[in-house]
């Protein structure tokens, strides 16, 4: 499934920089606030679901190369956090909704794990 279609389904706000998001495809999804499983669990071109907003997101996400992370609960990164993940080429995506409820409506829409 594109990014485009998951922004728009899941009602999600962009953090960084305008891209087409339609060329972006997201084969799986992986949820967790800890660095550490996300380093072993997560896939290349996944979407990460997380409450963590601070800048060790972004490096994460490059070395494992994750195409997009969205921060729940409103966590709201940082400017250097931001221009770091413009820089990587990672979209971070905001919404109001828990982990939890994020990762129903993504395996909802058969975003599933891999």
């Amino acid at each position: 499934m594109n990014l485009q279609t998951i922004i728009e389904k899941l009602n999600l706000t962009l953090l960084t920089e305008e891209r087409d998001f339609s060329s972006i495809q997201i084969e799986s999804g992986y949820q967790s606030d800890l660095l550490s499983c996300v380093m072993t669990g997560a896939q290349p071109q996944s979407i990460w679901i997380t409450l963590i907003a601070n800048i060790n997101i972004v490096a994460v996400a490059s070395l494992l190369e994750i195409s997009a992370i969205i921060i729940t609960e409103n966590a709201q990164p940082n400017q250097e956090t931001i221009s770091r993940a413009n820089m990587e080429e990672i979209v971070l995506l905001s919404t109001s909704a828990s982990n939890f409820q994020v990762a129903g409506q993504l395996w909802d829409l058969g975003i599933k794990d891999h």
